[in-house]
């Protein structure tokens, strides 16, 4: 079994949780639900990154200025 902790939350909070839990769901898995697109989101974005910084490193971007001209603005 999982080492296990006590937070404290609002009620304000707690009533929020509620309604998105099923009755045979528990609270940790109602947060976990809201957590996990992030922490998904945060390696597909740590790739996206790596990758925008390799094409920066080989000169694959456009200034501002350029984008301005590009556009017409």
């Amino acid at each position: 079994m999982q080492e296990q902790s006590t937070i404290r939350v609002s009620v304000e909070l707690l009533n929020i949780l509620k309604k998105f839990k099923d009755s045979n769901e528990s609270y940790e898995e109602v947060i976990m639900d809201f957590i996990e697109p992030h922490l998904e989101l945060s390696k597909e974005a740590q790739k996206d990154v790596d990758k925008s910084l390799k094409e920066y490193k080989r000169g694959e971007f456009f200034t501002f200025e350029q984008m301005k001209q590009e556009f017409g603005f």
